[in-house]
């Protein structure tokens, strides 16, 4: 008889080279992230001022940066919306006492006084100084930074505009331009409050997963009363308690009670989680119908929300090829901007022989409508939507630009336990090897005796039955197995080893199917007779079959990596459909295997959890961790995948290609704006008579900008 399959695990091994779930709970300590955030400085200097961007680093965790980052915004929205109806106001006696106004309104005579130009002065230098002001601010700051973009353009061209008009009004002959300067920077700043608007809209994902926090927690005293206080109050080990439909306060522990919590908006499991005794909750989801009294484990910038919030803030501010991409682009289209300003001026001036005011009119709308604002918020604003969405949805990315590389991912390797497996062992299978005694009897024996061991293996088998007898005299077969008394019987289970050293004979064929796949076997010696033997196997994931067969149907080859029998590994892959798979590989060759694939040319990406699997985490082009619960600490990873579902895999593939979609439509949009924007600011259909003022130009330019925004908050992944 085959001794091989049987012997391969007794009561006191552990699962060899493949590890438990729980490694996951170790640090992968020394590796940097891999988070591109560190470059993401001066991308526009005028940036510290306006934040248009909206995707700055925040350093500071959940309650800091998150609540400073919406208050900013808001803050600017709300200061532009001032800025705005103020010049607004200023603006009515302006176009009242513009020559070119009145006569157009056929008031000339009835608003002629005399100084009357200089009042038009004093109301548009109001306008220029506090309406114009934060875009003379930011080009202030992109000067100083010798990194000239939209503020530099804007600024530029209204202070040409009101410095010309100015002197016209002391004395040097001329016609004033400011009316047109006056609407123009109203135009501007109305411009710029509905940006801010829709670049909060755009961010909001992020904030809600902020609010999830409650303020208040129900600390549960010494004396068994309760107090309410303050979250950030709260101290690892302290207790508190969660009543029906509230949120709960902190990572922690359940000591008392019994629950569905609903974690939809922090994890993306759309089902409610039972949570009983020793289960582990997390801050922000919400308490169903039952009372939990909950052990703090983890509070503040430690929480696994805290985490997430910062992972987010950090990617949200992560550099991408396409954000590079656009930043160039930005820069050089300012540059065309103010060449195209000057030459535009210099044809119209001398070459077509138009008068001042006209050529200087065309340079002022053609450098305000080409401002790259657009392109610049183009990239952002996806990385912004997306990142947050997908962190709703259980993908927290921990690196931008592979992340945005998984859209190209041609083959995806698995580890085996505790990712495509449970990484714990069921019984899935009994036999019964004599005919006076039933499987349901045999398991219940089992498991009694079991129950007393905590073994694994032996705590699968324990719950393998719940019709659990009385045992006496309970004691450990070193190294084979455990012993003891149920009904006045000797009972014992205990490995294939035992038997063959006790000469314990039993019909080797009726086990042979329980043997298939590697499985490990025990067996039931009951007052020294071999009565049933019962088969444990770490069981495959429901969603490991979906994930599988819908990367196969997307093109993607899958393979498998681990460390486990030859047997086992071939049972898993022909299981679930798996192209190819290494198996008996030691944990410091697993990153061997991945540069084997690599070298065959493919962009690979690989899924694991636990500390063994980092160095391959990291050689891979694209490392996905199975998040393991509340555990977000896979420092090697690029993406953490929340929920532990493989399927998952196929959403983040999903996620980048469609967040790759969003990001070439924006820019595309904001670079072929321009191209038709620019030769038609300048006036090359003014033999048309279409000409476009500065104010019109502006109107152009920030309905571009907001088309942008809009289109980055209609990211939507089909079927996701």
């Amino acid at each position: 008889m085959d001794t091989k399959n049987s012997d391969q695990f007794t009561h006191n091994e552990d699962h060899r080279r493949d590890k438990h779930p729980d490694d996951m709970q170790d640090a992968r300590g020394g590796h940097e992230a891999h988070a591109g955030h560190q470059e993401h400085k001066d991308h526009s200097a005028h940036e510290s001022h306006m934040m248009h961007e909206g995707h700055e680093q925040h350093g500071g965790h959940m309650g800091h940066g998150g609540h400073d980052h919406s208050q900013h915004h808001a803050h600017m929205a709300a200061d532009f919306r001032k800025r705005f109806w103020v010049s607004l106001i200023l603006t009515v006696p302006v176009l009242l006492l513009a020559p070119m106004v009145r006569s157009f309104l056929g008031l000339s005579q009835a608003l002629s006084f005399t100084g009357d130009g200089y009042v038009l002065f004093a109301f548009s230098a109001a306008i220029f100084f506090y309406g114009g002001w934060p875009f003379l601010k930011g080009m202030s700051d992109e000067l100083s930074a010798k990194n000239p973009g939209m503020m530099t353009l804007i600024g530029l061209a209204i202070a040409v505009a009101f410095v010309y008009s100015s002197v016209v009004v002391f004395g040097v002959p001329g016609r004033t331009f400011f009316w047109e300067l006056a609407t123009l920077i109203d135009v501007m700043l109305l411009g710029h409050w509905i940006e801010m608007r829709s670049v909060m809209g755009a961010s909001r994902a992020l904030e809600e997963l902020i609010k999830l926090m409650p303020s208040e927690a129900h600390k549960l005293m010494d004396d068994g009363s309760t107090k309410d206080v303050a979250v950030s109050d709260l101290q690892p080990d302290d207790k508190v308690v969660i009543k029906p439909g509230e949120k709960i306060p902190a990572d922690g522990v359940v000591v008392d009670g019994s629950s569905s919590v609903n974690e939809a908006m922090i994890t993306g499991e759309s089902r409610p989680v039972t949570k009983e005794k020793d289960g582990e909750v997390i801050a922000g989801a919400i308490n169903g119908e039952g009372s939990l009294t909950v052990a703090v484990r983890k509070t503040g910038k430690d929480s696994y929300l805290s985490q997430m919030v910062d992972m987010v803030q950090q990617a949200q501010a992560g550099k991408t090829k396409t954000q590079n991409l656009a930043d160039r682009a930005a820069r050089w289209l300012t540059g065309i901007a103010i060449a195209a300003g000057v030459i535009t001026f210099l044809v119209w001036k001398f070459a077509v022989g138009k008068e001042f005011v006209f050529a200087l009119e065309r340079t002022v709308t053609v450098m305000v409508i080409t401002c790259p604002h657009a392109l610049g918020l183009a990239i952002p604003l996806v990385i912004a939507v997306s990142t947050a969405l997908s962190a709703r949805n259980g993908l927290l990315i921990r690196n931008r630009a592979q992340f945005e590389r998984a859209r190209n991912i041609q083959a995806v390797v698995f580890d085996k336990t505790g990712t495509l497996t449970k990484g714990i062992f069921e019984v899935t299978g009994t036999v019964a090897l004599s005919g006076d005694m039933d499987v349901d009897t045999i398991r219940a024996y089992a498991a009694s005796l079991e129950e007393k061991s905590e073994h694994p293996i032996a705590q699968a088998i324990a719950k393998s039955s719940d019709n659990k007898k009385h045992v006496s005299d309970f004691k450990a077969i070193t190294g084979k197995g455990v012993e003891g008394t149920i009904d006045g019987k000797s009972v014992k289970v205990v490995s294939h080893g035992y038997l063959k050293e006790n000469d314990l004979s039993f019909d080797a064929g009726k086990i042979e199917k329980l043997r298939e796949g590697g499985k490990t076997v025990v067996f039931v010696v009951i007052d020294n007779t071999v009565r049933g033997a019962l088969a444990l196997s770490d069981v495959v994931r429901d969603e490991s079959k979906t994930a599988i067969a819908k990367l196969k149907a997307m093109g993607i080859t899958t393979m498998m990596l681990t460390g486990d029998t030859e047997a086992v590994s071939k049972a898993v892959a022909d299981e679930l459909g798996i192209d190819e798979y290494f198996a008996e590989v030691l944990p410091d060759k697993k990153v061997d295997k991945i540069k084997e694939v690599q070298s065959r040319g493919l962009v690979v990406a690989m899924v694991g959890d636990g500390i063994n699997d980092a160095p391959a985490l990291a050689q891979a082009d694209v490392g996905i961790a199975i998040g393991a619960g509340t555990d977000v600490a896979a420092e090697t990873a690029d993406i953490i995948l929340v929920r532990s579902n493989p399927v998952d895999v196929v959403r983040l593939i999903q996620y980048a290609g469609a967040t790759y979609k969003k990001m070439v439509q924006n820019l595309i949009w904001a670079t072929g704006y321009n191209a038709v924007a620019i030769p038609l600011a300048a006036g090359v259909l003014a033999s048309r008579g279409i000409l476009l003022s500065p104010a019109i130009g502006a109107v152009l330019m920030s309905l571009s900008t907001v088309i942008v925004a809009i289109n980055a908050k209609f990211l939507h992944v089909p079927g996701a």
